[in-house]
């Protein structure tokens, strides 16, 4: 028999199921990913369809099915509008909620991989900052206990001052001095960066404007992501300009 439940989530993605329904995947807080069917969603009528759009964060009532939930109500928590608002805010949004589809497991509670996923769609939303999705990526990876070592050699230990710490190798997952160097170079303003990111200056970190340091930033942070999830982020070439 059919459970009713209530929860509350953001869409990660839709998709096509027969003439008028769709699949929706949410991230929620109290039940982790989970795949629901939306009857009639894509009809014109739809009471909820506008509601269940992908960056939406909305409240439940659902049905648990064996393999499928069903959406039995839906309503907004938030406006979607602000996110749309303009193509970067979209765009960030789009490659953020990708990000948390791929890190995320079916019916497996991960009340801090909601909350963080509502926060970075805050974020966004307020102000599309170049290191807003980096960094949030960097946080994914610090959540799985995949944090970068960043204050010495990954390799051989040895620590600054004194030592130059110029590349960062994601196998080793931390930074290299010139002896030991490996992995691909990093410039003392993008290492500079993701100490704060990873300091507790995240602030600082989003007040930067664009420039080549966020880009290296930005670009070592996607490579860091798709190297864990071993697959290509669709939406990263939607933000990242070269």
């Amino acid at each position: 028999m059919s459970e009713l439940y209530r929860d509350t989530g953001v869409v990660l993605r839709t998709y096509k199921l027969r003439e008028s329904d769709r699949i929706v995947v949410f991230m929620t807080a109290e039940n982790g990913k989970v795949r629901a069917v939306a009857k009639g969603v894509r009809k014109t009528k739809s009471k909820f369809g506008a509601r269940l759009e992908p960056m939406s964060h909305v409240r439940l009532l659902l049905y648990r099915g064996r393999e499928l939930d069903i959406v039995s109500q839906a309503e907004s928590v938030e406006p979607l509008a602000p996110l749309l608002s303009s193509l970067d805010r979209a765009s960030q949004a789009m490659a953020a909620i990708e990000a948390v589809d791929q890190m995320s497991l079916e019916r497996e509670p991960n009340p801090q991989l909601y909350r963080m996923t509502v926060g970075v769609l805050r974020t966004i939303a307020e102000r599309p900052a170049p290191l807003n999705v980096p960094a949030f990526y960097w946080k994914l990876l610090r959540n799985e206990g995949l944090e970068p070592q960043l204050d010495a050699c990954v390799r051989c230990g040895e620590t600054e001052p004194g030592t130059e710490l110029v590349a960062f190798d994601l196998n080793e997952g931390g930074v290299q001095c010139r002896q030991c160097r490996t992995g691909s170079a990093i410039s003392p303003g993008a290492l500079a960066i993701m100490r704060d990111i990873f300091g507790g200056r995240l602030n600082q970190a989003l007040a930067l404007e664009e420039s080549p340091f966020t880009h290296e930033v930005g670009s070592l942070a996607t490579k860091a992501l798709e190297h864990h999830i071993e697959r290509h982020l669709k939406t990263i070439a939607m933000f990242e300009r070269h």
